[in-house]
């Protein structure tokens, strides 16, 4: 049997959490925003919240307030996050009740958690694949081996992530514990119609997954089963599942009361399972233990909860001034740096400085890896992008993954969480869907929603763009897409030398960075992009993201007459522009933007000023593109400077590029097409 003090200790939690819950409903119109409590779960969390030591990670999800009190954390502090007050210790009024984040000294890592169910689990899966590496890598020698808990609602293990990151995990035996609590609710939708088995059932489908079951509204029951658990994955280093079947006592949440679709009945029956009258009646079992001295426990706990909440509310509420702090974590690099043009050496095709670029990072710094779909010994990469890396660096550095994307993206959270440095590829830009989840709900925000204490640090490679009758599910441009999410950073170079530099770039920036690299500029394969091969910078070139460049300059004569024109554009636009500007010698300046954010909006407005005609160029079909909303921003600040109005041109808008050659030109910009709109602008 469990100690006393041990068990007492567990009833005052649960004492406090009860009385927390009660408080939150007496004072609906305080608690405004929406929350969950941790109700009929307590247990279970209570005793893994004990478990868990300083080397640990874990990602509650919203319903575990009881592990955050259980790890040491006061009612206070999850009150401030409950009101969303100026001190709440993990986002400072931006997130949502039990939504912690946390690195602080003496108590478990709690990376960014999402209200997007089940969507934790890759990223607290890619904690603990980080952690293998450092092991394997012996970049840190740990005292403890950490062990890393991913909590979740058995309602959110049928998400699909939730199958690759299981998948992950079993394939590469790593050290995770799959903490599934089971209350039989998804809101208002029942086991019985949501699933046709349960977690634990589940698990057995993944060949190397341990699994077990337990009482989780039972505290002894739960402790004995995680003190197993939690040292049986501290020594083996492999993955478990623990199934622990709990009743739902209070509201799904605040704004979804559980009289509204639960009976009487459902109501009763979860209600005999209650953790706290059950750790009560094997209290009073133990000598010297009286209902008088619970009773106590119980209205200390109460009147202590409610001096925490009146603290609470009145805690400061956030600074508006603030509101757009934390978006992005300050980059050291700001300048153009490095030998950008070395003398007596050959031109390199794009993909070889892309590759050489990735060869100098893996060889200088140990915390970078890099895997993706193909990129290992066998192939390198069906663009041969990572050709020899494998051989170069090991299988443990350079590896091929499953075909996940969302795994592949959203592991990026957990790896740099650890202060690791991932580079990570997506085969092709079309197959890059199923990982916008974990880019919107996960990457894109940890900074912003942990006020920087998570910034995400991982350069995603992203072959991009129509050439040569690539079809429909090849050929895809998706720089709008990923435009609209905010919190990202998007390089698009066209040409070897900005390819190393900003490859380089993009790996010291503490932030997500995500690279598309067009495939028909990659060998220069395409007729007119002979200019996409350049001389290779040397090592230290370093081209900092968001400085546009100029690469075709219109002459002096011409700007003086009103005679020219420029084209913002990028990628393959850049050599459609240039080609067509043959055919008006000194009259059309080319800005090559090389990234789409941050975005070079001074020399953009600068250059258009100068001329007062423009046309913005994109390979994207141009409806609602980010090219059309260049224009209209254009248009907004260049207005007075303007002798016509800012044109647009793209490819047509279809569903999809046509496999057929000669259809998927007539889709596409080319140089004949833009030189025909050029003449239009200048004759306008």
């Amino acid at each position: 049997m469990l100690s006393k003090e041990l068990l007492l200790k567990a009833y005052r939690l649960m004492m406090t959490a009860k009385a927390m819950a009660e408080t939150y409903d007496a004072n609906r119109q305080i608690c405004k925003y929406v929350h969950s409590t941790s109700r009929g779960h307590e247990a279970i969390q209570l005793a893994t919240g004990f478990l868990l030591k300083p080397c640990d990670y874990v990602s509650p999800y919203y319903r575990d307030e009881s592990l955050m009190l259980g790890m040491g954390y006061r009612p206070y502090e999850l009150m401030l996050q409950l009101l969303a007050k100026a001190d709440d210790p993990f986002t400072g009024g931006r997130e949502y009740y039990n939504h912690p984040n946390i690195r602080r000294e003496n108590f478990p890592k709690i990376i960014h958690q999402s209200s997007a169910t089940g969507m934790q689990v890759v990223p607290t899966t890619g904690v603990a694949q980080g952690i293998q590496y450092i092991e394997d890598q012996k970049l840190i020698d740990y005292p403890t081996p950490p062990v890393v808990v991913c909590s979740l609602g058995d309602g959110s293990v049928t998400e699909g992530e939730v199958a690759e990151a299981f998948q992950f995990a079993c394939l590469h035996q790593l050290p995770v514990i799959y903490l599934v609590q089971d209350n039989d609710w998804g809101i208002s939708v029942s086991s019985d119609e949501a699933r046709t088995m349960d977690a634990y059932e589940y698990a057995a489908g993944f060949k190397g997954m341990e699994r077990v079951r337990v009482n989780g509204s039972d505290f002894e029951d739960a402790y004995k089963t995680m003190e197993y658990t939690i040292d049986w994955v501290r020594k083996e280093r492999k993955p478990i599942l623990v199934h622990a079947k709990v009743p739902l006592l209070g509201h799904h949440t605040s704004g979804v009361r559980k009289e509204w679709y639960r009976t009487e009945e459902d109501l009763f029956k979860h209600s005999l399972n209650d953790p706290g009258p059950k750790l009560r009646k094997k209290l009073l079992e133990i000598k010297g233990i009286t209902e008088e001295m619970l009773d106590k426990i119980e209205a200390e706990e109460l009147a202590y909860v409610q001096k925490e909440f009146e603290n609470a509310v009145a805690a400061p509420e956030p600074d508006p001034s603030t509101v757009a702090d934390h978006v992005f974590a300050p980059t050291k690099v700001t300048e153009e740096k490095g030998t950008r043009t070395p003398a007596g050496k050959d031109k390199v095709v794009m993909v070889d400085a892309a590759l050489h670029a990735v060869e100098e990072i893996l060889r200088d710094h140990p915390e970078a890896l890099f895997y993706g779909q193909d990129v290992g010994r066998r192939l390198g990469g069906v663009f041969r992008e990572a050709a020899t890396l494998a051989d170069k660096f090991g299988d443990s550095r350079v590896f091929n993954t499953a075909i996940q994307e969302a795994y592949i993206i959203g592991s990026t959270v957990g790896m740099s969480a650890l202060g690791l440095k991932p580079i990570v590829e997506v085969q092709f830009a079309d197959y890059i869907y199923p990982g916008i989840n974990q880019l919107v709900t996960e990457i894109s925000k940890s900074c912003y929603l942990t006020c920087g204490k998570y910034p995400i640090s991982c350069v995603i490679r992203v072959p991009i763009g129509a050439y040569g009758g690539g079809g429909p599910y090849h050929s895809g441009s998706v720089e709008s897409t990923l435009a609209t999410i905010k919190g990202i950073k998007i390089a698009y170079p066209s040409n070897a030398a900005d390819m190393k530099g900003l490859m380089k770039a993009a790996f010291y920036d503490p932030n997500p960075v995500i690279m598309l690299e067009h495939k028909g500029l990659y060998w220069s394969k395409v007729p007119g992009t002979d200019e996409a091969k350049t001389v290779e910078p040397e090592k230290d070139y370093i081209l900092p993201l968001g400085k546009g460049a100029v690469v075709l300059e219109a002459s002096a004569e011409a700007v003086d007459n009103g005679e020219s024109m420029c084209i913002i554009t990028y990628g393959m636009g850049v050599y459609w522009a240039k080609n067509a500007a043959k055919q008006f010698e000194g009259q059309v300046e080319v800005i090559d933007l090389r990234t789409i954010y941050p975005l070079d909006e001074e020399l953009i407005y600068n250059t258009v000023r100068k001329h007062g005609k423009c046309l913005v160029l994109t390979e994207e079909q141009l409806r609602n593109s980010f090219c059309e909303a260049l224009a209209g921003r254009i248009a907004q600040n260049c207005f007075k400077h303007l002798d016509a109005p800012v044109q647009t041109m793209g490819a047509m808008d279809l569903p999809a590029v046509p496999m057929n050659m000669g259809l998927e030109a007539a889709m596409l910009p080319n140089a004949d097409k833009v030189a025909a709109k050029i003449a239009e602008i200048l004759a306008s």
